[in-house]
């Protein structure tokens, strides 16, 4: 509900729902109960490229591998230590993920796309005991890297090629006992899409990372019945938790794709009579543009979510017009476990849309002052902060990083600019970072990326604000244009001027043929202002 604060009217406070059970579990609980639920239910499908049988296992097979890895994982390691995984998605990552939760094992998650540098400094600064990595991917020469970066990390006892997985398993010893996996056990260190500056270690617990993907999924309505087309990269929240765990939590089959290909999806949305798909922004795009989107059944879907990057109105009215289906636009960060709101499919199109939703159900959601930290009205713009059960341990071995973000009163600092409406509903207006002040003037570029948005010609943008002696800023505008367009600068200046103040109008225009993204989807806002310097 939205409560009023003394003395200042209606305030920015929203306090999570508690009339939904929150139960406490380990993500091994959660296995072990959709596996005595229906044991024969298909759980996972690995959707890889080519033709021959997908790879699959019921429940009740899921939990028995998954149970033999962590027993071998526990003739090498120790409950309470750290083992990442170095790989693209794959059945493998999956029985991994649950075989170090049921050892009580800490899984370090790293991006395949990583060069030396960047995994020695994960592997490094996690303190990873062991590491589990495919020998090559897209080029990528991980085996090489490996050898490269071993000697340098004094922690590192054990290296694995996930190709030989059920070799390892097979040396576990079948009566070694499985340990007590408490709920709030650490579980997992993902490591942040550093936009800005090293990688943060963000250190997530069973209760919150299981909780808050069977949250998000009974938000879009999912249950038993449902079949889940899941893009989404493993070693992220938005897959290992919000997918392979959701999928779990609600007793859904989730097929997930071993790479995002978007003819690929569209071809098991149609194959697996997908109920529930999506993806970032940019993945959604790829669909929309893609000949096979005009030719591929994708009538079974009810429901498509989007997220981890903004998503535009046309962008989201586009998927729900061509594809079927009602977009569920969700909103969070990583350092949330990960989603802080959410649209539901029974939402009214504006809202669905529009906005970003209502917070999950056990969520505190506040619009603060950024100076002093209390709710804003309702309507104004400030700091979005949430807080309960889904909010991280902290940064992994950072107290300094983790006590600038999470406040003694529990309340995580996202960072994120962002109002509240009177329904609860939560609009962002972009990162605090991000903010241009021209002249004295606060411009958030998301107002002005929505209208460029719906130009015809543009395919994607990114508003950034550019140094400039006079003003201090300048609104800058990164377009790349839709294939076989190219919008002048003043074509799109006066699309602006129609619809925006002269001040919001950019000042510059730069055409793309690719905006810099993260493994997550999220445009790299940072690069394109080093461009501009």
């Amino acid at each position: 509900m939205t409560t009023t604060g003394a003395g200042m009217g209606a305030a920015s406070f929203r306090e999570g729902d508690t009339s939904v059970p929150l139960p406490e579990r380990s993500i091994g609980d959660a296995l072990r109960a959709a596996a005595a639920a229906a044991p024969d239910h298909r759980a996972v499908v690995e959707g890889s490229p080519g033709p021959g049988p997908l790879r699959t296992l019921t429940y009740a097979e899921l939990l028995a591998r998954s149970e033999e890895v962590a027993r071998a994982l526990l003739g090498r390691f120790r409950p309470g230590e750290h083992v990442a995984v170095w790989s693209p998605n794959s059945l493998e990552w999956i029985l991994l993920e649950y075989g170090a939760a049921l050892a009580g094992l800490v899984l370090v998650t790293a991006n395949p796309a990583y060069q030396a540098g960047e995994l020695a400094y994960v592997l490094g600064r996690s303190r990873s005991a062991g590491l589990f990595h495919v020998a090559s991917h897209r080029g990528n020469p991980m085996t090489e890297i490996v050898a490269e970066v071993r000697g340098d990390l004094p922690d590192l006892r054990e290296v694995v090629d996930l190709a030989e997985l059920e070799a390892f398993t097979a040396g576990g010893d079948p009566a070694t006992p499985l340990p007590e996996v408490r709920p709030h056990d650490r579980v997992q260190i993902q490591y942040t899409s550093g936009t800005t500056g090293f990688p943060k270690g963000v250190l997530l617990r069973h209760h919150g990372l299981l909780e808050n993907a069977r949250l998000t999924l009974e938000r879009m309505g999912v249950g038993p019945a449902d079949t889940l087309v899941w893009p989404m990269p493993l070693f992220h929240t938005a897959g290992c938790g919000m997918g392979v765990l959701g999928a779990a939590a609600t007793g859904a089959t989730i097929v997930y794709l071993t790479a995002f290909d978007p003819a690929r999806q569209l071809e098991l949305i149609e194959a697996e009579r997908a109920t529930i798909s999506g993806g970032v922004p940019t993945m959604l795009v790829a669909m929309l543009a893609h000949p096979d989107a005009g030719t591929r059944d994708t009538s079974s879907l009810r429901c498509l979510f989007a997220g981890g990057s903004p998503v535009p109105v046309e962008v989201a009215r586009e998927v729900e017009r061509r594809l079927g289906g009602r977009v569920s636009i969700v909103f969070g960060t990583t350092e949330t476990s990960p989603i802080i709101t959410a649209t539901s499919p029974d939402d009214p199109e504006d809202v669905r849309t529009g906005t970003l939703g209502e917070p999950l159900p056990h969520t505190d959601v506040k619009i603060a002052d950024p100076v002093t930290g209390e709710p804003v009205p309702v309507g104004e713009v400030g700091e979005l902060c949430a807080r309960g059960y889904l909010v991280m341990e902290g940064y992994y071995d950072q107290p300094e990083a983790t006590a600038a973000v999470l406040d003694v009163a529990g309340w995580y600092h996202t960072g994120d600019l962002a109002s509240l409406d009177a329904q609860g509903r939560l609009r962002v207006e972009g990162r605090i970072k991000d903010m241009i002040i021209r002249g004295g003037e606060n411009i958030y570029p998301r107002e002005i990326e929505e209208i460029l948005q719906a130009h015809p010609g543009i395919a994607e943008v990114a508003v950034v604000g550019r140094p400039d002696p006079h003003w201090g800023e300048t609104v800058a505008a990164f377009v790349r244009p839709v294939t076989g367009a190219e919008p002048r600068p003043e074509e799109l200046h006066a699309w602006c001027r129609e619809r925006l103040a002269a001040y919001k109008t950019p000042a510059s225009w730069h055409l793309v043929d690719e905006m810099p993204v993260t493994a997550s989807g999220k445009i790299r806002k940072n690069e394109l202002r080093e461009r501009l310097l």
